[in-house]
């Protein structure tokens, strides 16, 4: 066969291809809720910026409406938006949408062996002894409460130490957090400058910034193709294997001291349920199972707080007329010679108020981590199939004009009543719903709280430009919003 031949056949083959893939797309869309027509192989990504996925998801929701298909890559998948479709979701129907998705820039170097991205009883069971475990070390408990007091005295003498001279608060605040988490998991806190704490914290944080920006979500769309380019996303699992390591040198030091009559952290517990499992040939705990999980405590109780606390100061800088107030509370119901305490919560509504506003408005996590439905169901009139990838949009329950006055706009008021009192909002959901709410929930509430009236009872933060010229918007958006980098002056009151 001539060469005009070869071409002919290649070109009617690759015109056969595309369009049986367009018959494809056609069959799965047409029992999914209406969105953009999706191209073979790249999907949706000609709709979507991947430099802000939560701002390009919000612009699809106001043409297509609360729930729309969307195809990540060649995958076809939902999105929920607004307080309402989440719930009907996540809520009112846990169990359907309680299965995670994949998210290859951590199931690809984690795999399923965590307490994250598993599926079924192995999800469940690791899931309820975490929270058995973390609650027995003081989780919501006073031990933990003081955990969190102690790391905050020793940031206020850090902070002290710049003499109020600019800084960058990135490492300070990433490092006091980890330390609470890791106090749990290891048993015991480390130095600031222990190399191991400062590993922990930058594989943390410099994974955050690949999975949150252009090259995270490229490898979440297409984890194939990104392994053979070149990018920042080659060193994720770099950074992965750097706590892993840490965390391997602690299991085999833990095995070594091993008491089960006196447990002291949360890999001793663990240790002691693999002893106690090891004639379970399905056993969910296994070495490899507490190391990952390890790996995901670290994340989660690590990343989410701390860059809640280093765009919320920002934002506070922005509008110090709120940081006012809550430093008249602060004065008024602790005064300066005592700790907070998670007492004092309920008696202070402003303070409490602002730091769940300052929650919402940063939106550190805009989109939830992905669910997949465990089996077929119906939902909104469409027919949704089993282990079809959904995307709750947190962005838009946090922006939804129904239940906040003024959706884009900074104001405490959107959690306080007409007799200044803190109230509740449904529609507040920075730790995810339903089944996979983050375990984690009642320690990242309690370390906000604490740290933010620690540290606003001893210093007030100052920008080094002008506060109009603060700039909040988030210089990515992936997994998270990344908050810009900042320096400020750290003033002793």
């Amino acid at each position: 066969m001539d060469w005009y031949g070869t071409l002919v056949l290649t070109i009617f083959f690759c015109v056969s291809c595309i369009i049986l893939s367009f018959l494809r797309i056609l069959r799965e869309k047409a029992s999914l809720p209406p969105g953009p027509m999706p191209l073979p192989l790249i999907g949706n990504l000609l709709q979507i910026d991947t430099k802000d996925i939560g701002s390009s998801l919000m612009k699809l929701k106001d043409k297509y409406g609360p729930v729309y298909s969307l195809y990540l890559g060649p995958r076809p998948g939902i999105v929920l938006c607004g307080y309402n479709a989440v719930k009907e979701a996540l809520i009112d129907q846990s169990e359907v949408f309680g299965d995670r998705g994949d998210y290859p820039v951590f199931l690809n170097f984690i795999g399923e062996h965590d307490l994250c991205f598993t599926n079924g009883e192995r999800w469940k069971t690791l899931r309820r002894f975490a929270l058995l475990t973390l609650r027995n070390f003081g989780m919501g408990k006073r031990s933990v409460e003081e955990r969190i007091q102690e790391e905050a005295q020793f940031l206020i003498k850090e902070f002290k130490k710049a003499n109020g001279a600019p800084v960058n608060p990135t490492n300070y605040f990433a490092r006091t957090v980890s330390n609470v988490i890791c106090s749990i998991v290891f048993g015991s806190r480390f130095d600031y400058e222990d190399k191991r704490l400062l590993a922990i914290t930058d594989s943390i944080y410099y994974n955050f910034l690949i999975m949150s920006s252009t090259w995270g979500t490229l490898y979440n769309m297409y984890p194939g193709l990104m392994e053979y380019l070149p990018g920042p996303h080659k060193k994720i699992g770099k950074y992965f294997n750097m706590i892993y390591d840490i965390s391997a040198e602690s299991i085999k030091q833990h095995k070594e001291t091993l008491d089960p009559e006196n447990p002291r952290d949360y890999i001793d517990c663990f240790l002691m349920k693999i002893k106690e499992e090891a004639d379970n040939p399905d056993t969910t705990f296994y070495a490899k199972s507490l190391a990952r999980t390890i790996q995901n405590l670290l994340f989660g109780g690590t990343e989410t707080v701390s860059t809640n606390l280093r765009y919320g100061f920002l934002v506070l800088m922005k509008y110090p007329e709120v940081a006012e107030k809550m430093q008249e509370e602060i004065d008024r119901v602790i005064g300066r010679n005592r700790l907070p305490s998670i007492s004092d919560r309920s008696n202070m509504p402003y303070t409490e108020a602002a730091i769940h506003e300052l929650i919402r408005f940063c939106d550190v996590l805009p989109v939830s981590l992905p669910r997949a439905t465990s089996r077929g169901t119906q939902y909104r009139g469409y027919s949704i199939p089993k282990g079809t990838h959904v995307t709750p949009l947190l962005a838009s329950v946090h922006r939804d004009p129904d239940h906040y006055a003024q959706p884009e706009e900074f104001n405490p008021n959107h959690f306080l009543d007409g007799k200044g009192l803190f109230k509740k909002n449904d529609a507040h959901m920075p730790f995810g719903a339903g089944k996979r709410m983050c375990p984690g929930e009642s320690l990242g509430r309690m370390e906000l709280f604490l740290y933010f009236t620690s540290l606003l009872q001893y210093f007030t933060f100052k920008p080094v430009i002008p506060k109009e010229e603060i700039d909040l918007k988030p210089t990515g958006s992936g997994l998270g919003n990344v908050p810009p980098y900042y320096k400020c002056c750290i003033i002793p009151r």
